[in-house]
């Protein structure tokens, strides 16, 4: 019924075979009753042998920070990749977020309106924000980028171009 047992499942079945990867939700799973809970239940999942977790996606390193840090608190020591969505479209993302339970903030909100249906310069800002706070939590120790693409390689691409490594 819950993430933690399936995860102990294939670890009692296939043992150290299988590098298990779950989902971890820096702004608070959106079934969660409140943030301690969803602490612990992140806590059993990754007690039941996960190997690491990829975030939902975020536009507020500070989210994935505070994340970071609660795992520390709750003893939860497995790598945490912060998943990525690039902006192409406002519309489709403002639905999609709604769905998922992601913050988009205001001010990132209100300058994506601001555009309208100018597609390309949604586009534009959407790659220097996303690449800027990609820059920011490699910077700050990420272990790496999981990147949602949603079938559209080429701002993912445009991103990783941006990045100083």
């Amino acid at each position: 019924r819950n993430a933690n047992e399936l995860v102990d499942l294939i670890r009692t079945e296939t043992t150290a075979h299988f590098q298990i990867l779950v989902a971890a939700y820096p702004e608070v799973h959106p079934q969660a009753y409140n943030c301690g809970e969803d602490m612990k239940n992140f806590k059993r999942i990754g007690f039941a042998g996960a190997y690491a977790s990829i975030t939902q996606y975020f536009y507020n390193a500070e989210a994935y920070y505070n994340f970071i840090d609660l795992c520390e608190k709750y003893g939860i020591d497995i790598p945490i990749v912060p998943g990525i969505m690039p902006i192409t479209q406002y519309s489709q993302l403002s639905r999609f977020s709604e769905m998922c339970g992601a913050d988009i903030p205001r001010w990132l909100r209100k300058r994506l309106e601001s555009y309208g249906d100018d597609r390309q310069s949604i586009q534009a800002f959407g790659l220097d924000v996303v690449t800027k706070l990609c820059q920011q939590l490699l910077d700050n120790g990420a272990p790496g980028l999981h990147f949602y693409t949603m079938n559209q390689s080429a701002p993912t691409l445009a991103i990783i171009n941006q990045l100083q490594f």
